[in-house]
């Protein structure tokens, strides 16, 4: 696997987290150890991009990392679009 940033990692927990999804299950989809997982959580809820539901016990992806997703995404397009430009 490539070398990821934390900014590409983050991306990836947000969009396990859609919907819902528990630990594990963020876990495999983002390819992360437990440690690693536990650290990366507790940032994004302190920073208000995912929220913990005690009851059903999953993490959910709040607006404003729905608003990162969409952001991180756009600047995907348009980085792959300047690299097929770069090669013509």
């Amino acid at each position: 696997m490539k070398y990821r940033s934390r900014t590409d990692i983050t991306a990836q927990i947000l969009e396990a987290a859609n919907g819902g999804a528990t630990k594990t299950k963020i876990m495999y989809k983002a390819f992360l150890s437990y440690a690693q997982l536990k650290e990366y959580l507790t940032v994004l809820i302190e920073n208000n991009l995912l929220e913990y539901h005690e009851g059903e016990r999953v993490y959910k992806t709040t607006d404003k990392g729905n608003r990162f997703l969409k952001i991180y995404n756009q600047i995907g397009e348009f980085v792959t679009s300047d690299s097929i430009m770069e090669k013509v």
